[in-house]
């Protein structure tokens, strides 16, 4: 393969190229649109999907927007998206000569989905992996977002095309990886930290969700899944627990309403004031 085949694809996705190709991942990065003034991006990712990590975005981007800090959600789980329906946005999104509005929350989180796009929300996103890879990168090229503090991007669950395309083509800041307690996910999680770190993408902590339940009752805390093993996880890839949530039915109905930014529990504090304090942006947005 030549050199000049090779500036064409994305490097690491065919077996043939050349050891003396000298590509970065970094070359694929594309520029945002010129009105956007984005200081700090955050992914969240997961393994295989059914763990929460749509919830897990929204609750970072409630909490930070409580700080005082302008936020926003680009929605990358294209096949898949929640996020609309979590906040209770049914307006959509609408462009001009310039690019794409997002949508704002009622407590003004912008939020850009596909769900966004569509005529009705229940309409099937059949299409194949490279133009669902090239609707997210417009999410972040022709979105007029404005000026934003932080940027919480919901990626797609596992390591295929979508999160490639996130990793190679949009400058993050780090990414937080959601589990859950079982074993098996604990083996996907590997892999999503593997895939971070094999692009020179930070891990900034890992989310377990799930965690335990607690009995209304007397206030046990009751394991659905068995003993947690996330600290063991935590310690062995060397990154931080930054949370535990547990099943909480008044966060699913909150969530069904569409009034996530109702949400009134601490469980992600923690993580919050971490991105808060080792990730602050340089000016925040007025």
């Amino acid at each position: 393969m030549s050199k000049s085949d090779c500036e064409n694809i994305q490097c690491g996705e065919v077996s043939g190229c050349s050891e003396s190709c000298n590509t970065k991942a970094n070359d694929f990065r594309v520029v945002t649109h010129e009105l956007n003034a984005i200081k700090r991006v955050i992914g969240v990712v997961s393994g295989k999907g059914g763990v929460g990590k749509s919830l897990v975005t929204s609750m970072l981007a409630v909490l930070t927007r409580r700080k005082g800090y302008n936020v926003g959600i680009l929605d990358a789980d294209v096949t898949g998206p929640s996020i609309p329906k979590m906040f209770g946005i049914t307006k959509k999104a609408v462009g001009s000569e310039f690019g794409i509005y997002p949508e704002r929350t009622h407590n003004h989180i912008n939020v850009m989905s596909v769900n966004l796009l569509l005529e009705k929300d229940d309409l099937p996103v059949i299409w194949r992996g490279p133009v669902i890879s090239g609707t997210v990168k417009q999410f972040w090229t022709d979105v007029i977002w404005g000026n934003i503090d932080y940027l919480f991007i919901d990626m797609p669950p596992g390591t295929g095309d979508v999160p490639l395309t996130v990793f190679q083509s949009i400058p993050l800041d780090g990414i937080i990886i959601v589990t859950s307690p079982q074993d098996l996910v604990h083996l996907i999680v590997r892999k999503a930290y593997n895939m971070a770190k094999s692009m020179n993408i930070p891990v900034l902590g890992i989310v377990e969700n799930m965690s335990f339940m607690q009995c209304p009752d007397c206030g046990k805390e009751i394991k659905l899944f068995g003993n947690s093993r996330i600290e063991e996880i935590a310690a062995e890839l060397g990154i931080k627990v930054l949370g535990k949530i547990p099943v909480d039915p008044t966060v699913a109905e909150i969530c069904d309403r569409g009034e996530i930014e109702k949400f009134n529990k601490e469980y992600l504090s923690e993580a919050v004031s971490f991105i808060e304090t080792n990730f602050a942006p340089k000016e925040k947005a007025e």
